[in-house]
């Protein structure tokens, strides 16, 4: 890749729905000079209830939109995208880089708490398909892992339900679940891009001995670091730009993205488009 040539490009950046925001703000937090285009598969969501087949096709087809963009890498802020079609959309990008969601994660996990026990909180799709405990396991042969599957949280996050005696009572409920027959945590995975809201009341929680992996976050490191390595960094200092494509129903991503962002979004911020 010429740096010269693409340094101002774009990274591009989708999910099924909005919850891969999370991702981009944590991008955004650590890169803020670069430029940011988001698609939003929000006519297709949820992915993980579709077939292995279906979800690949749904993936190529965003990427071939973002990448039609002129884009200089691809996040995959998909978790159910990641552990599926992650190798053909690699292919696709040709020599672009891809990152996907799930291997950031369990690469920290592991790096931090060797030979640990490691509770993953995903949605049902994502514990079906295994894609952390895969990861883990392939990365260290001693870890022990549970998935625990979590869709009220996913709720939780959407209605902006983050904190308070309600968000802690559904937390402490799937923490309960997830720790029978003894099961004793050293780090906790927030395996699904809605998690990181509520990633201050799980810490409440919790022990402070148990690490907390939040993917959005790990993910946004290992885009910095492959910039990086590529001498691809955008050169400017100014703020870089952002951009929101979705497939469906720009009132509801402009609201439920606000709570993600942490800023208002109105619809005229969202760009129906079709895939």
């Amino acid at each position: 890749m010429n740096a010269s040539t693409n340094s101002e490009l774009p990274i591009g950046i989708f999910d099924s729905g909005v919850g891969g925001l999370t991702v981009l703000k944590a991008i955004r937090d650590e890169l803020p000079h670069e430029n940011l285009v988001y698609l939003g598969d929000t006519a297709r969501l949820p992915y993980g209830t579709k077939s292995p087949t279906s979800i690949s096709r749904y993936a190529t087809q965003a990427t071939a939109k973002l990448k039609q963009q002129g884009i200089k890498l691809l996040v995959v802020a998909c978790n159910t995208a990641s552990a599926v079609a992650l190798d053909a959309l690699r292919a696709q990008m040709n020599r672009l880089p891809v990152i996907g969601v799930v291997e950031p994660g369990a690469t920290a996990a592991v790096s931090a708490r060797p030979g640990g026990s490691h509770l993953v909180l995903a949605t049902e799709a994502t514990v079906r398909l295994g894609a952390y405990r895969k990861a883990i396991e392939s990365l260290d042969a001693a870890a022990i892992v549970r998935e625990q599957a979590c869709e009220l949280m996913v709720a939780l996050a959407e209605e902006g339900w983050t904190d308070g005696d309600i968000a802690a009572s559904i937390i402490r409920r799937y923490l309960h679940e997830a720790s029978e027959n003894d099961f004793d945590t050293d780090s906790i995975i927030l395996g699904c891009t809605h998690f990181p809201l509520l990633k201050e009341s799980i810490r409440a929680i919790v022990s402070d001995r148990v690490l907390l992996v939040d993917s959005a976050s790990t993910t946004a490191t290992v885009v910095s670091q492959t910039l990086r390595s590529n001498g691809t960094l955008r050169a400017s200092e100014a703020d870089g730009s952002l951009r929101f494509l979705a497939t469906d129903g720009a009132t509801r991503f402009a609201r439920v993205g606000g709570l993600f962002l942490g800023q208002q979004l109105s619809n005229s911020d969202v760009e129906l488009i079709d895939l």
